[in-house]
């Protein structure tokens, strides 16, 4: 999600860039294949707001059960970081990604308000005992992560959802914050987005969905809630990430200690820093679930 931050906002310090990681075997190295218990892709299709999105699962090899990562794309999502889940996999995670309600296919309309609920959706179709069996996921072990846009409804699922392992936010764009822009403004960011990917909306309905929803779309007033979270927030240079580091400030200003930020010299889709952003990752899931 590409939005054009007003010059105060980019004016603002960054946090200072960390120190890249080392590089995780599992970014280079497949793991020896089990033949009984192998890696795989699994098409789901998952009830959320009576109709059932399209989701593929990539099912860690190993009796398990495994950790899992849901993973949030962003709007409309061009950029969806299979990259990222194929790398979480070989470290054993399994990954669960998933199409919104009205995107890249699923059924419905596109709802800013039905992407939350549809994450709520995909967390309860990963804790659902037949599901967690079939596809090898432990549902106690569970992380939330998201890219812009799904950077937002990270934060905002992870808010409410106590029993998440953690969450990430990878270049997050604040979906409240849009609400406080003029309604011609909000319109012209949402429909620089590109809109061929999402169904039965327009950039005037999510502008009008966003300004009637301003406070309780704001990530940085869910703080509160967010204090218990072992919360990774990285940002780039795309001019978002006073939005993320205004959250973190929030957290701490809270008593929150679990948030762990990360600002790297890249754009919005972390082009040229794929396997940076890969290590990042995997270094930090390896802190809430060590792998045997």
């Amino acid at each position: 999600m590409k939005i054009w931050i007003a010059a105060a906002l980019l004016a603002l310090p960054l946090p200072a860039f960390a120190q890249a990681p080392g590089i995780p075997s599992a970014i280079y190295t497949d793991p020896p294949a089990d033949k009984t218990h192998p890696a795989a892709m699994e098409v789901v299709h998952i009830p959320s707001g009576g109709i059932r999105i399209n989701g593929v699962v990539y099912v860690a090899q190993g009796a398990g059960p495994h950790p899992t990562v849901i993973l949030c794309h962003g709007l409309p999502g061009l950029e969806k970081n299979l990259d990222l889940a194929q790398a979480m996999r070989r470290a054993g995670w399994t990954v669960i990604t998933f199409n919104y309600r009205g995107s890249w296919g699923s059924p419905g309309d596109y709802r800013f308000a039905q992407n939350l609920e549809d994450a709520d959706a995909v967390l309860a179709f990963a804790r659902d005992p037949a599901n967690a069996a079939k596809l090898r996921i432990d549902p106690k072990r569970l992380v939330i992560m998201g890219h812009s846009m799904g950077g937002w409804v990270t934060a905002l699922t992870a808010a409410h959802d106590k029993a998440l392992l953690g969450a990430a936010m990878i270049s997050a764009g604040n979906m409240g914050w849009l609400g406080k822009l003029p309604r011609d403004q909000a319109v012209k960011v949402l429909r620089s987005n590109g809109m061929e990917a999402l169904a039965g909306t327009t950039p005037e309905l999510m502008a009008d969905e966003i300004l009637a929803n301003t406070d309780s779309f704001d990530f940085v007033k869910a703080a509160p809630q967010l204090t218990g979270t072992n919360l990774f927030v990285l940002t780039s240079d795309d001019g978002l990430a006073p939005m993320s580091n205004a959250l973190s400030a929030a957290i701490a200003k809270a008593g929150g200690t679990g948030v762990k930020t990360t600002h790297v010299a890249t754009d919005h889709s972390w082009s040229d820093a794929r396997i940076r952003l890969q290590a990042e990752i995997l270094s930090w899931l390896a802190t809430l679930a060590p792998q045997n």
